[in-house]
């Protein structure tokens, strides 16, 4: 009773695009003055052909950090919220092999005694006396009894069905809660490299800030420069030094974070890689139509979609009448001495029955219509998750292409600053630049190292996400 699941039809993209990587700053730069639209609608797009994906990839090959990977293992194994869906996939498991047995026959042993003593001025009180010469009557009956409904119109196999589904969609709810944490580890352990690696930048910045202090007082004690100049060396080393205690913090507060999502008590985490070292897999992401079986999220909405369409046909039954049909043989006497006495004492029935509501008719017809109307919203439902999963890999591919460009630039940027800062402080000593232009270049080299750390965390953190978005981290 009922159609049968079929997916339904998708919008859906042929391949996933992102803009094309830029070249050099001067050719962007003419680009854009010979054709000013040329860097908004007519821009360059590179489309994701490849057939092979990231998302193949096992996460303990996807990840090259060892000590990333032991944090990945840690969590997999002690993480309540993996837990607790591990448990609902062990329900499900345990309504699914319930539901299997709805087919079979229900066999019943059952065994009985009974003495009734009616009044001696009641028919069954005169009978006893006339036929068994005794005011009681006893009943002795040991019965093995079978009954079963007969899935005519398909109602069980449709629970079944839904049965099933609901469990595979809770085992794909399971993967996505995996795939949520994988990527959340990685993406925080990638946040405490880049600490690290401010942290580092600063303590060197620091040391500078000092040399330059000290060559200030001396400059100063030759009358070269004024007490202003010293006041002002001072400012920048302090205003260096604030940034330690601040990056101490962040990176206490991101072990603490990572330990929790481990299932462990806030501690210290362990870590061998520099953020400058970390190295992905060349990315690449398959087709759309491939990474619809591959997300988990996805595969859980049509799960819940099927289930809800077997629904409708249990629905559907229930507006015919159910065939029960019911057997038994065993043993009955009315004295504990001819019980077992075969083949006197045997009996046997056969009884089959047709139930059709009538009165809860209205109410059949109500969850029908309830029925049909889940099933629209898991259509919905599953639309919705495939158009936010193709969304999320456009997004990373866009991050991960534009990354990519900043990231080179951004390391441009610090080079340079960090070479003009160290002309700076020589032609300081020399007397041939002030004190305003050196902590002008000491500040700019120190923010463009910090930016270049944020900018290859978050490139890191895109590729994850791409990783994650096309369905990766689950095998």
């Amino acid at each position: 009773m009922g159609k049968d699941y079929q997916r339904p039809s998708l919008d859906m993209p042929s391949n996933f695009t992102a803009p094309a990587a830029g070249t050099s700053p001067s050719s962007n730069t003419a680009s854009f003055a010979s054709n000013p639209a040329a860097g908004t609608a007519d821009a360059a797009v590179v489309e994701y052909a490849d057939s092979n994906s990231i998302a193949d990839i096992p996460w303990r090959q996807f990840f090259p950090d060892t000590a990333l990977v032991h944090l990945l293992e840690t969590g997999l194994q002690y993480n309540n919220d993996l837990l607790i869906a591990s448990r609902r996939l062990d329900i499900a498991e345990a309504q699914l092999k319930r539901a299997k047995w709805a087919q079979t026959p229900d066999l019943q042993l059952s065994v009985t005694g009974a003495i009734n003593r009616p009044s001696d001025n009641s028919l069954n009180g005169l009978s006893a006396k006339s036929f068994l010469g005794k005011s009681y009557i006893e009943n002795y009956n040991a019965m093995v009894g079978i009954s079963w409904e007969a899935d005519i119109w398909g109602k069980i196999s449709r629970q079944q069905e839904a049965v099933r589904a609901s469990y595979f969609a809770t085992a794909e709810g399971r993967k996505a809660v995996q795939t949520r944490l994988i990527a959340d580890i990685a993406e925080g352990y990638f946040n405490l490299l880049m600490l690290d690696a401010q942290l580092t930048i600063t303590k060197k910045n620091l040391v500078l800030n000092e040399d330059f202090l000290q060559a200030s007082r001396l400059l100063k004690t030759a009358g070269i420069v004024t007490e202003l100049a010293v006041q002002q060396a001072v400012a920048r080393r302090d205003a260096t030094a604030l940034l330690v205690p601040s990056l101490e913090q962040q990176v206490g507060l991101q072990e603490n974070a990572l330990s929790v999502l481990t299932g462990k008590l806030p501690g210290r985490i362990n870590r061998t890689g520099k953020l400058r070292d970390e190295v992905f897999p060349e990315l690449s992401t398959g087709l759309p139509a491939s990474m619809v079986q591959r997300r988990p999220d996805v595969q859980a909405a049509e799960f819940q979609l099927a289930a809800a369409n077997a629904k409708v046909g249990v629905a559907r039954a229930a507006f015919y009448p159910a065939l029960n049909i019911t057997a038994g043989v065993g043993l009955e006497t009315f004295t504990a001495s001819n019980w077992f006495n075969i083949p006197a004492s045997l009996f046997g029935l056969a009884a089959g029955s047709l139930t059709q509501p009538l009165l809860q008719r209205k109410t059949v017809v109500t969850n029908y219509t309830v029925a049909q109307l889940e099933r629209e919203t898991a259509v919905l439902e599953f639309r919705q998750s495939v158009l936010k999963a193709v969304g999320e890999v456009q997004d990373a591919l866009v991050r991960t292409t534009k990354l990519k460009e900043q990231e080179r630039f951004a390391q441009s940027q610090a080079d340079t600053l960090r070479v003009a800062e160290t002309n700076a402080r020589q032609l300081f000593k020399s007397d041939m630049a002030t004190y305003l232009e050196v902590l002008i270049a000491q500040e700019n080299a120190l923010q463009a190292e910090l930016y270049l750390a944020i900018v290859q965390r978050s490139r890191l953190t895109a590729v994850v996400e791409l990783y994650r978005a096309l369905g990766g981290g689950w095998n």
